[in-house]
């Protein structure tokens, strides 16, 4: 079997590429994070070829304080896991936190940090997205400062478009580093990387991460930096073995191949019958990891019942899902 090489990382421009997962958060039974199940989860990730990107939606970051995520990179950093494969979610609707969760980021060396746009006030100008990202940049201060960010219009509302990103990356060449488009929908990404691809040069670039696996094989042919995907929790090496071959092989038909394999296992945790995808997902790692201290989601997420705990271990079976390296549960 060939051997996968290592994440893409360009350390000297804090550049991170590849295969990311918004990591799942374990929770106590006091519903408090669990920082030895975090630890772990982490772990096997990096094992599988998959950088992190912690406290994103998959994360429940905006169901956590940024005292409870802060302490939380301290324990990944404090367990010798490499910054340079991290890119935390540091945004938030105030600055003043969005500042001080960034300058923590900044303070271990993280390779990026993922920023949503201020989400509470719907209905906001260009001219108002512009002055708050502004403000972080500036309050931040910090020439290794690198954002990514982060458009999820289902979730937010608010979106990133791009005259805001042109106008940024006018004003903060090097600290703009890129974004992560969870639109659901190709045509948008298409159109940052039409708009962006040109402007990269050795002194900036701007990489376009999709949100979902879905969608990879169309972004790193076009350019795109790869996927920050919340199903890379249970799948990364299969999505880190497309964007690692889709290029290097003599097979004509292995990249579609390939992307044709991922597409049914997120049609399952997509599935609109779920209370969300994020408590799916945290089923499905019980399932596999045998521990059903997983299935836990802090309110207002529910978990799924015992019957669509069951449905979810069928349709996984069904297209005989295995997590790599981690132990099947007999009830699967």
């Amino acid at each position: 079997m060939q051997t996968m090489p290592e994440m893409d990382i360009l350390s000297p421009s804090q550049r991170i590429r590849g295969v990311l997962a918004p990591v799942a958060m374990p929770f106590k039974a006091d519903l408090s994070p669990d920082s030895e199940r975090f630890v772990a989860h982490c772990r096997w990730l990096l094992s599988q070829n998959c950088g992190l990107a912690p406290f994103g939606t998959t994360s429940e970051a905006n169901s956590m304080s940024a005292e409870e995520r802060m302490t939380l990179l301290d324990s990944l950093v404090g367990a010798g896991i490499d910054p340079l494969r991290m890119m935390p979610g540091t945004g938030c609707c105030s600055i003043v936190e969005t500042v001080e969760l960034t300058a923590h980021a900044i303070k271990h060396g993280c390779a990026g940090m993922l920023m949503l746009p201020p989400f509470y006030y719907k209905i906001v100008s260009e001219e108002g997205l512009y002055r708050h990202f502004s403000e972080v940049v500036q309050r931040v201060g910090d020439a290794r400062l690198r954002i990514y960010l982060y458009h999820i219009p289902p979730v937010a509302i608010v979106g990133i478009t791009p005259k805001l990103v042109e106008r940024l990356l006018k004003a903060y060449p090097t600290a703009i580093a890129g974004m992560k488009d969870s639109s659901g929908d190709w045509n948008n990404t298409k159109t940052f990387l039409d708009a962006f691809a040109e402007t990269a040069s050795a002194a900036r670039t701007f990489d376009v991460f999709v949100g979902s696996e879905s969608f990879l094989l169309a972004n790193i042919r076009n350019g795109g930096a790869g996927t920050i995907s919340a199903t890379a929790n249970v799948n990364a090496a299969a999505i880190y073995q497309l964007y690692a071959r889709w290029n290097t092989t003599d097979d004509p038909d292995y990249s579609d191949r390939q992307q044709s394999k991922l597409n049914p296992l997120r049609d399952v945790f997509a599935r609109t019958s779920w209370p969300s995808m994020i408590a799916a997902l945290k089923q499905a790692i019980a399932i596999y990891r045998n521990d059903p201290e997983w299935t836990r989601v802090r309110p207002p997420l529910v978990e799924l019942t015992t019957e669509q705990a069951k449905l979810l271990a069928d349709q996984l079976r069904t297209i005989e899902f295995a997590m790599q390296g981690i132990g099947i549960n007999a009830a699967v």
